[in-house]
């Protein structure tokens, strides 16, 4: 078997146990923080958005560097730190005895993060470019699987077992994709001289669309911000919205997984679509379908709506990012395409700080539904921005 196929295997292996093991915490934090005493609905809401976000402030920062670090030492390293470190953190925080501590314990993890992003840019520097596409969608399925059974498995341990269980049994999820990545994954490193290294600058100076690639970067923030707005919220949302509070974390599980089903079933069909016509028809498609289906999100009045909504809006997601992958890969060079996905990794991230930021002020601002409406305008907004990107480039151009 070829190189790139082992490891395209081997990694959707280890994005499928990190997309588990972080499914099973993200939808239940706005509970666990209630759990450690913060019960105001102002001060919920805004410690929602600064544990989410504190995660990922960290990881804009330091994605660079490690990225750098990658280009020396080689991206399986950075899988196999990211994965041990996440493991750690995370049965930390299963022993945090109030807000602060477990503030301080999502802001540490910042430092450790990274995983599926490294697997991406290990997989799309490895992949044929005319493959680029389908292998891009295929590892995307990858963690959406995990994000599919995750919520349920975590949902069914917090009603049962308790929350601090969760934290606990997803360390032990995450070490296993450190075994994964450990004893699978074949790279053959060829390292980069610090007087071979492009500078930052003369890395946008060796592209041929350098604003487009800029385009790509800020529609990467978009689209880790859109879904990063929903999250602290959404657990709040159900159980609002809910007549019945018996199982609401199950019942969130359920509502936060139904996108990863719909996106695994279209994820590896549309990145080969995208081959076929065109990444940048697929990805402006998305945006817009994401934009409608997040403007009625707003206005639905059970959680059985907003379920078969966020069923919907997982063929969006299916799209999205690979597309977005594809693209950078499309319109670099092999020389820089790791330093282009460092780049992209921090704007990542950066979407992951402001969009619950965003949706957590808002929502204790304005209530629920008007984060759904922020979100949306934001979306369209992108889309006009990918679109007019695009056009700007000469036809023949437009992959």
């Amino acid at each position: 078997m070829e190189t790139w196929k082992l490891n395209l295997i081997s990694v959707w292996l280890g994005c499928f146990f990190t997309g588990l093991a972080m499914s099973e915490i993200l939808p239940f934090l706005p509970l666990y923080i209630e759990q450690l005493g913060v019960h105001d609905h102002q001060a919920l809401s805004i410690w929602s958005g600064l544990v989410f976000s504190g995660t990922f402030l960290v990881s804009s920062v330091v994605a660079p560097l490690w990225g750098s670090l990658a280009d020396r030492k080689g991206r399986k390293l950075m899988l196999l730190r990211a994965a041990l470190g996440m493991a750690i953190v995370m049965v930390l925080q299963g022993f945090a005895q109030n807000v602060w501590q477990l503030f301080i314990f999502r802001t540490l993890m910042g430092l450790t993060s990274g995983y599926i992003p490294n697997a991406m840019a290990l997989v799309a520097s490895q992949v044929p470019r005319d493959k680029s596409g389908w292998a891009l969608g295929t590892l995307s399925t990858g963690q959406v699987a995990g994000v599919i059974i995750g919520p349920l498995i975590g949902g069914f341990m917090a009603d049962h077992l308790g929350l601090r269980t969760v934290f606990f049994v997803t360390g032990g999820l995450l070490f296993t994709s450190f075994l994964i990545t450990l004893f699978l994954i074949k790279e053959r490193v060829v390292p980069v001289s610090k007087a071979n290294r492009l500078s930052g600058k003369a890395v946008f100076t060796s592209l041929p669309y350098p604003m487009l690639i800029l385009s790509l970067f800020v529609t990467t923030m978009m689209i880790q911000l859109a879904n990063g707005s929903i999250s602290p919220i959404l657990t709040l949302f159900i159980r609002n919205l809910s007549d019945n509070s018996e199982n609401i974390a199950f019942i969130s599980g359920v509502i936060a997984a139904v996108p990863g089903v719909s996106a695994l079933l279209s994820a590896p069909r549309l990145g080969k679509l995208g081959d076929r016509i065109g990444a940048h028809r697929v990805l402006i498609a998305a945006l817009i379908f994401c934009f409608v289906l997040f403007c009625l999100m707003a206005t639905i009045n059970t959680p059985v709506q907003l379920g078969i909504l966020r069923f919907m809006l997982g063929f969006g997601d299916g799209a999205l990012m690979p597309a977005v992958q594809a693209l950078l890969v499309k319109y670099s060079s092999d020389q820089v395409t790791g330093r282009i996905f460092g780049y992209n990794q921090s704007f990542m991230y950066l979407g992951n700080v402001v969009g619950p930021l965003i949706g957590s002020s808002v929502s204790a601002m304005m209530g629920f539904r008007w984060v759904f409406l922020v979100t949306a305008i934001l979306v369209l907004f992108n889309a006009a921005q990918v679109w007019w990107s695009f056009r700007k480039l000469p036809a023949n151009r437009r992959i």
